[in-house]
């Protein structure tokens, strides 16, 4: 892939120049194959934003420096720190050790799965997006890949009829035994927080998060809605079919066959203040925040965030996500005094083939700035 041929062709964005090692791990990105890349720092020397790349196949605009895009995964951490915020209220009678079953009967789940399996993926529920086992064998769910993908991608699905087709599954393990990363968690923790609220999800992320934070560029889609509001760059899906190649600009797609597993839109100074106000316990009580920030044994997963050592030691608490040619990251220290988020926009295909390119590129820029 050569789309990120142009990236130095114009100046950094923001304090670029007066940190150029920053800006050169930025490039790395575009330089692995990402279509662009814009990257958000605030530490000790203040803010500084880079961005590299482009924002569109075929333009020569860097990605918008105060763009929105989808950001993936990281909406599990924002739907984590919203049960905890309803568990820390108290006045709903939820509890990180009730069984979910309690909460949501309609499912008949395992009576030993509770509300921490879910946000720590300890409950063994098959992943509606298709599991993969260690000897590569692969359960097939939901399709999300391919042209079938492309070409429903505007098609509704509900959170429902999801969590019933994860359950139409083997149970991965036994409750509380093992982890293995479900997406069917965290559509059943986005019904419960339905349940005991009352309310829509996307009211009640408004009403406990988004608005105590005034993070006014932060959304969970409403039922139907495609649109990535602007500024955004764009998002691309190649698939290949009787021998030829279809790029596809994939940035409107209707998010709810991933639903709370990965559907929330957002930008980089919106999860620097998200992420750093989640650490800094202005969303969550001291002993609610350390139990999020404590991982499990095998994948060092927190609740609804990963604890990462850094290799320099030190660690950082963390989520990233991907969906579709976005993809976003945010990191923290533990006191929030340094934070890193980054938009990537890229081609993806059915081989996921950046997704090594991904994760070498982002742990460089981890490095640096941490």
């Amino acid at each position: 892939m050569t789309y990120g041929a142009r990236e130095t062709a114009e100046p950094p964005v923001g304090a670029g120049q007066e940190r150029p090692e920053l800006q050169k791990a930025v490039e790395e990105f575009v330089a692995c194959g990402f279509t662009g890349i814009q990257v958000r720092v605030n530490d000790g020397r203040g803010e500084w934003v880079g961005t590299a790349g482009v924002a569109e196949l075929g333009g020569s605009a860097r990605p918008p420096a105060d763009g929105r895009t989808r950001i993936g995964s990281v909406t599990k951490t924002f739907t984590a720190a919203l049960v905890l915020r309803l568990v820390a209220g108290d006045r709903l009678g939820l509890g990180l050790e009730d069984p979910v079953a309690d909460h949501l009967p309609e499912f008949g789940l395992d009576r030993r799965i509770t509300v921490r399996m879910l946000l720590q993926h300890t409950s063994g529920i098959f992943n509606f997006t298709g599991e993969y086992f260690e000897d590569g064998t692969v359960a097939p769910g939901i399709v999300w890949q391919g042209r079938e993908w492309v070409d429903g991608r505007f098609r509704t699905h509900r959170p429902q009829d999801l969590v019933r087709l994860a359950l139409s599954k083997p149970a991965r393990f036994e409750p509380g035994t093992d982890w293995s990363y479900s997406n069917t968690n965290y559509v059943l923790a986005r019904l419960l927080i339905e349940k005991v609220t009352g309310r829509s999800l996307p009211e009640a992320m408004r009403e406990h998060i988004l608005q105590p934070l005034g993070l006014a560029d932060t959304l969970v889609p409403e039922t139907g809605q495609e649109e990535v509001p602007a500024p955004h760059a764009h998002a691309y899906y190649r698939y290949e079919e009787d021998g030829r190649t279809t790029t596809v600009d994939v940035t409107r797609q209707n998010p709810s066959w991933i639903s709370s597993g990965g559907d929330m839109i957002s930008t980089t100074a919106d999860l620097h203040t998200f992420v750093s106000a989640l650490v800094g316990g202005r969303l969550l009580p001291a002993g609610l925040l350390a139990e999020m920030c404590t991982p499990e044994a095998k994948a060092g997963y927190g609740l609804g965030v990963m604890v990462q050592d850094t290799g320099r030691g030190g660690t950082v608490i963390t989520h990233n996500g991907g969906i579709a040619g976005h993809a976003a990251l945010m990191y923290a220290t533990p006191d929030g005094g340094t934070t890193l988020t980054a938009a990537v926009n890229y081609v993806d295909d059915p081989a996921m083939s950046l997704a090594e390119a991904f994760g070498k590129a982002t742990q460089r820029l981890v490095e640096e700035v941490f």
